[in-house]
């Protein structure tokens, strides 16, 4: 009877351990960015900075990591609503190019899924208010869009409407190459802590945040990842106290 008692809580012992070992393994997998959005964020900030020979090595490591050329393709035009059309205008050129060497080279590529057609029971300004209101939380109102409705009718109906609402990516991944354009951009530290906010309403997580960091250290230098870094820890200190 003692032996069998040992046996049963020997057992219940490891038992206990393999569950704890499982639930680790998988939370840590599961709180790390995966490949495909890793590589999102160079090709996000080199588009929006501007730095086309650092970006066509991205965009070879982005086809490399299993983004689809539509996936890249949402990437680079999305650009265009945080760095303007010349932007995002000589990433989509400088992909063309990519894809041409590539399949010189005999590289075939996968094309992937396009986005399903948007609505057409209702406008873009009147998706693009929800699709708002959900990726922020509340909804968007203040002096500054009293000031300029104009511009609150362009953010809702075309960059919350018209992109946001095209689902070859997630928004998650839209908001990791958000954060990745501001934060190599400089000068808008008050939009990146905006996206910081939005992008923990959309699945990305602190520890994720914190490895986005790390990406923009190295692929942009230790100047950008601290002040990204410096905002994300401004924005946490925030949450915090507001939680408290």
């Amino acid at each position: 009877m003692t032996k069998l008692r040992y046996f049963s809580k020997k057992f219940s012992y490891i038992i206990i351990n393999l569950v704890t070992i499982f639930f680790m393994t998988t939370t840590s997998a599961a709180d790390k960015l995966n490949t495909k959005d890793q590589a999102i964020i160079p090709i996000a900030a080199f588009t929006a900075n501007g730095d086309v020979s650092k970006l066509k090595i991205s965009l070879n490591e982005g086809l490399e990591s299993g983004l689809t050329i539509n996936e890249i393709k949402e990437v680079l035009v999305q650009m265009y609503a945080y760095a303007g059309f010349p932007r995002s205008l000589n990433g989509l050129s400088t992909f063309m190019a990519v894809l041409d060497e590539r399949k010189e080279k005999g590289i075939t590529d996968i094309v992937g899924r396009d986005s399903k057609p948007l609505p057409t029971d209702r406008n873009s300004l009147e998706f693009g208010t929800d699709n708002q209101t959900k990726l922020i939380g509340t909804e968007v109102k203040g002096a500054l869009f009293e000031l300029s409705p104009e511009i609150d009718t362009y953010l809702k109906a075309h960059l919350f409407g018209d992109i946001f609402e095209r689902d070859t990516l997630s928004w998650k991944q839209r908001e990791i190459a958000t954060i990745a354009a501001l934060a190599s951009l400089g000068g808008v530290n008050s939009q990146l802590s905006s996206h910081y906010n939005i992008s923990m309403n959309n699945y990305v997580s602190v520890s994720e945040l914190k490895e986005f960091v790390g990406v923009i250290e190295k692929h942009l230098g230790t100047q950008l990842a601290e002040n990204a870094q410096k905002v994300l820890n401004t924005v946490l200190e925030n949450k915090k106290e507001k939680n408290s």
